[in-house]
This record gives structure tokens, sequence and C-alpha cells, in this order.
């Protein structure tokens, strides 16, 4: 596995291995857990050559103190990549990626970025668009994968890519879930031992309206007659 922590040097390297190799990608804030290797392993099966990036974007975070808190642990997340067979690892210091102005790019994702988290979130995807697009143009993949956990997200990048026309193939991949429902998310981490116990009934009670919304959907079946027996018939008619 090659580790790079300059665009220049990777940039390089890429350029050499291109021409005969298809390239996955997938972005990443650090923290890995299982769900993220559900994304590598996808990437494996369809490319040659799968790279990921491990940066925590500024710019995508409207609250200083969520940025602060945010976990990190590179030492810990290269050794999970090792053991994943992951082949280039991308881990840029800020300055590397911003170039000593860290600003977000104005975006126009047609609406996209006002509904849901985008109204409560001043920002938010603009960061997420500059970051992605700044990622994209370094390495360059063919393919880069993204869970659908952050639904609203994937729609973004895949505005974005329309949009500026980036040749890259956005793919969605299922959410990878813990065994009792709850997403699997780097800030889990963060949740508090009622949190922790309380957060998996939000996917269990969507889960469980879905099937009522289909239920309802499905046409009522007439319940069969039930046939008197005849030793009751015989009875009344004595």
């Amino acid at each position: 596995m090659k580790v790079f922590y300059k665009k220049e040097t990777l940039e390089a390297y890429l350029n050499k291995l291109r021409h005969k190799n298809s390239m996955g990608f997938v972005p990443t804030m650090g923290a890995l857990h299982k769900g993220h290797l559900s994304l590598i392993k996808r990437a494996k099966v369809e490319n040659n050559l799968v790279s990921v990036s491990i940066f925590v974007n500024p710019t995508q975070f409207d609250n200083k103190e969520d940025l602060i808190k945010y976990p990190k642990d590179l030492k810990k997340d290269l050794e999970y990549l090792e053991k994943a067979n992951c082949d280039i690892v991308f881990a840029p210091e800020v300055d590397e990626i911003y170039d000593n102005s860290v600003a977000a790019e104005s975006f126009d994702f047609d609406g996209l970025e006002h509904e849901m988290e985008g109204k409560h979130r001043n920002g938010h995807f603009d960061g997420v668009g500059t970051v992605v697009k700044k990622l994209f143009e370094i390495v360059n993949p063919n393919k880069a994968y993204f869970g659908e956990k952050d639904f609203q997200q994937l729609q973004i990048v895949k505005k974005m890519v329309e949009k500026f026309k980036l040749p890259v193939q956005i793919v969605a991949c299922d959410i990878y879930r813990e065994q009792d429902g709850l997403a699997m998310s780097s800030r889990n981490v963060r949740l508090t031992k009622q949190q922790r116990e309380e957060a998996p009934y939000i996917y269990k009670t969507l889960k469980r309206a879905k099937e009522k919304f289909e239920e309802r959907g499905q046409p009522k079946r007439e319940r069969p007659k039930r046939k008197r027996s005849r030793s009751r018939k015989k009875s009344r008619d004595d």
C-alpha cells in the first residue's frame, strides 16, 4: 500500500498507472469502520486499483466545535486500510488541499443544497462540493464510491459531476448497519450510552412505517366464508 501526503507526488505516481488501470476512489474523513470497508470491497471488485483519501474537510463544518471533536486517528486508519488491501492512500494536510486559503467555492446545485440538511447547515454543501471536486481533480478516478447513508450528499455529488461534466462515474452503495439497525458512522463514537441505545429506534420506526404504508397499498383479501357444519344444520331442523 502506497501512502501519499502531497498531491504532486500522488499525481506523478498515478500518471504512470492510469493508462493501463481503472481507478476506483473512496473519499473519506477517516475514523474508518466496516461501512467504509464495504465501499472499498466493491471498488476492489470493479477496478484494478483502489485509492482512499483521508481528509477532514474544514469548509463543510458550520460548527467549529464539531470540527474539533471529529474523531481522528490516522495511524489506526492506515492499519485498517492495509488489512483491507487498499492500493493507494492520500492523507493530505489542510494547506495541501486549500493552498493556504481555506474557503469553499459557491455552488448552485439546483436547489438541492437548500433542502433537508441544507436548511440547517449554512454553506455545508458548498464545502462538500469544494473538497470532492478538488479530490476528483487530483485523483482523476474512473469511479467514485459513496454510501447511501448520506443520501443528500450523494445527490449533491451527482449533481456536481453532471454540471461540471466531470469524467467520473458515481457509484451509490448500500447503507452498512450495525446488528441493531443503526447505520454505521464515524460519529457514532460520540453518542452517549443512552443515545446509542435509543438511536436504532429511528431506523426501526421508519422501517415499520414503510411496511405499514406498503400494506395499505395491497388489495384487501376477502375472508373465506365459513361453511356451516351439517351437524349444526341438522340440529336446527330437528
